[in-house]
């Protein structure tokens, strides 16, 4: 099965890309955590997209959609995949159309304001690259799970947060009305705990 995940930064898809990738043995493909390697990395990808990724702006198409046509070209894509992170606009969605048919595609559909609380309160390790949330961290400041100091990522903090909803409401939210037309669309209300709204997906997949 092929398919794609919507709804805006923080919404919950790549939790629930993980879970499904056990119950549907497809990979995961995530534009984030492709980027993020090169980052680390220090890639001439990486140093190239690093301003524009920290200042919570779209990396251009023409990179992104590149990468993703590569990746989904791999041998572990053949069964199928679940797409984290892209489409992110119009011009992304018709360029898979181009080279991939997806079966289709879900959108994580949550309020605004809990997707601020979710995403500035995250802190980030690099020592093990875990991700935590202020709630359940008894020490902001410390890796409950190796130690090592707690971050806030740039593209975490509130003001980068409300910056990167406003994006997705101009270019990404389109997409929602691009898939409903193709008959392809499955919403999901995300306003839940994470297996309340993993249910909801399966549901919509069965039928």
């Amino acid at each position: 099965m092929k398919l794609i995940l919507l709804g805006a930064p923080g919404s919950g898809k790549g939790t629930m890309a993980q879970k499904l990738i056990t119950n549907l043995e497809i990979p995961q493909i995530s534009t984030g955590d492709i980027f993020r390697k090169h980052l680390k990395e220090e890639t001439p990808l990486g140093l190239k997209v690093k301003e524009i990724m920290a200042s919570g702006q779209l990396v251009p198409d023409e990179i992104t959609i590149e990468i993703v046509k590569d990746r989904l070209a791999q041998d572990d894509c053949k069964n199928g995949y679940i797409l984290d992170g892209f489409p992110r606009s119009i011009v992304q969605a018709q360029a898979l159309d181009t080279f991939q048919d997806v079966d289709k595609a879900i959108n994580i559909d949550v309020d605004k304001e809990t997707i601020v609380k979710r995403l500035s309160g995250r802190r980030f390790c690099p020592t093990c690259n875990g991700t935590f949330h202020v709630s359940t961290l008894e020490n902001s400041e410390v890796c409950p799970a190796c130690g090592g100091k707690l971050i806030v990522r740039a593209d975490d903090s509130e003001a980068t947060v409300r910056n990167r909803l406003e994006i997705y409401d101009q270019t990404t939210f389109p997409l929602i009305e691009y898939y409903e037309k193709q008959g392809k669309l499955l919403t999901v209300d995300g306003n839940a705990s994470v297996e309340e709204v993993y249910g909801r997906i399966l549901s919509v997949l069965k039928q």
